[in-house]
């Protein structure tokens, strides 16, 4: 049985509480950061630690606790729940109090959970045989930027997904791709640039979609931050998505359209094979 932590305790996951009154439950009022774990260390920290001040900032709502402690808990559910591959899951919520619209943030305690998932992040079906995508409209709200726990929507899309014979969904808002459900959309082109859209408040601003960008222009390749079409993506030499879990996936059809001969491609496989390289130099 897994060891979780709420709000100051660690305890077994069947022991774990939280308030029906908590906004995070009532209103969907909530932030979340999932950190991988490779080797028992931490990828990426900083960059997720430094999105949820963001996150959190741009809903007014307060973090009770400092870096160097969400730092020590990360490690500590690590270590209790003896993780060597997988992820550890954090959530904020405003915090607790009766149910109603208006709120006080001075007279709310945030909550804060986190609970690990032990899993392969490296040997995996999708980094070795791609993934099939099916394209969905995007019908989230429209501040896509902040990490919210409102994700019922990318869960139908998800869901759709399955239906239709696919493993995922890019959403397309006004002609052009967002992202996916729940990770970054790129395509390389014919010519080998690296194409993804550009921030702005209709994606999520993706830890490992920036670490991949840098990665990419230190070893000279192109990098296009523009919008793209299903269209393009369809006759595009390779497309991958990236996500804090699945790090780099190959995707091998759009639609039904086949890409890179339906295998991951190159591109896409050294992209990869160099994110998680990087990655683990910099755990912590």
């Amino acid at each position: 049985m897994r060891t979780v932590y709420v709000n100051g305790s660690y305890v077994p996951e069947n022991e774990a509480k939280v308030s029906v009154f908590d906004r995070g439950f009532l209103f969907g009022d909530g932030i979340y950061e999932v950190a991988s774990v490779l080797g028992g260390k931490l990828i990426d920290f900083p960059a997720h630690i430094a999105r949820l001040h963001r996150s959190a900032g741009e809903l007014g709502m307060r973090i009770d606790v400092n870096d160097d402690e969400l730092l020590a808990i990360h490690r500590e559910l690590v270590s209790r729940n003896a993780v060597e591959e997988g992820v550890v899951y954090l959530q904020m919520t405003r915090g607790a109090i009766d149910r109603d619209f208006l709120f006080d943030t001075d007279k709310l305690t945030p909550t804060l959970v986190l609970f690990t998932q032990s899993r392969p992040l490296i040997d995996t079906a999708t980094a070795r045989n791609g993934m099939k995508i099916v394209s969905i409209p995007d019908l989230r709200w429209g501040r896509c930027d902040i990490k919210t726990v409102q994700l019922l929507y990318p869960s139908l899309g998800k869901m759709e997904a399955k239906a239709r014979g696919a493993d995922d969904a890019w959403m397309v808002r006004d002609g052009v791709v967002t992202e996916g459900t729940s990770n970054n959309a790129f395509i390389v082109t014919r010519d080998g640039a690296i194409v993804t859209r550009p921030l702005s408040h209709s994606i999520l601003p993706g830890i490992t979609r920036a670490a991949l960008m840098a990665y990419s222009e230190a070893n000279g390749t192109k990098i296009e931050e523009r919008e793209f079409t299903i269209e393009e993506a369809r006759d595009a030499a390779e497309a991958f998505i990236s996500s804090a879990s699945v790090f780099v996936g190959p995707v091998i059809s759009i639609d039904g359209v086949e890409l890179s001969g339906g295998k991951p491609g190159p591109v896409t496989l050294g992209l990869r094979k160099t994110y998680i390289e990087e990655s683990l130099k910099r755990a912590v």
